[in-house]
Order: C-alpha cells, then structure tokens, then sequence
C-alpha cells in the first residue's frame, strides 16, 4: 500500500513538473540560446562582454528553474511532516509490552494515515501548479 502512495504521488509530481517544463521553462530555454547566440553574433565584443551577455542570458531560466526547485522542496517537506506526524501518532502508541497483534494494528494505522498524507497533498497540487504558473508567467 505504500509503494502504491509512492508511485501515485512520483507520477502527480512528474506530471506536474512536465507541465510545467512544456508551458513556461522550454519557452524561457529558448529564449535563452536565442540571445546566447546574438551575444556571440556580436564580433565588436570582447570575450569578456560575450560571456557576461551570455550569463545575463541565462539568468531568467536559473531563477525560474530554482523557483520551481524551491516551491517543490517545500510541498515534499511538507508531506514529508505529515507522513512524520502519522509515525509519532503510532509511535506513541508502542510500548515495551506492545503484542504483535497491536503491532498490526498500529502498521495500518500508520499506512492509512500515511495514505491520506499522500491523496491530501496530491489535491493540493493544483493549487501549487497554479501559484508556480502565476509567478513564471509573469517572467516568461
């Protein structure tokens, strides 16, 4: 059951990602090689000028792409403390004398808890989507 939460909140995730990829980042990828290439098109410039043309190039993708990064690490932390939340539910619960027939129980418990972890924030990713999707396309 947990691989199974796993795999549905990797696939939310890629999907999500490749979205966000196909809508705004390659867009922003090509306009950054469009104008590295201008830079280099520019025979006037020193060396120096072309490579600090080129980096001015790519810092809107490298803001975006570590906007993207910063907002996906906060929504996995977050499921992360859910899901740390349902184990400190059931750790409390265990003690020296615990049966294996508690222990069971407990292991579902804590597998339910972790499930709705899981479908609680994959109905949050619309929202996440969203709120990345207002801010690159503002940039892009």
């Amino acid at each position: 059951m947990v691989e199974q939460a796993q795999f549905r909140i990797q696939e939310a995730m890629t999907a999500l990602v490749d979205d966000l990829d196909k809508t705004y980042l390659r867009g922003m990828q090509r306009a950054m090689h469009i104008c590295a290439a201008e830079c280099c098109e520019k025979k006037e410039n020193s060396v120096d000028q072309v490579h600090r043309c080129i980096e001015n190039c790519s810092t809107p993708l490298t803001q975006a792409q570590t906007f993207v990064q910063n907002e996906l690490s906060q929504f996995q932390e977050r499921l992360q403390r859910c899901v740390m939340v349902c184990q400190d539910r059931v750790r409390d619960q265990v003690t020296a004398n615990t049966s294996e027939t508690q222990v069971s129980v407990y292991k579902a418990e804590f597998e339910g808890c972790a499930m709705q972890c899981v479908d609680d924030h994959i109905q949050l990713m619309p929202s996440v989507k969203k709120r990345i999707a207002a801010v690159l396309s503002k940039n892009s």
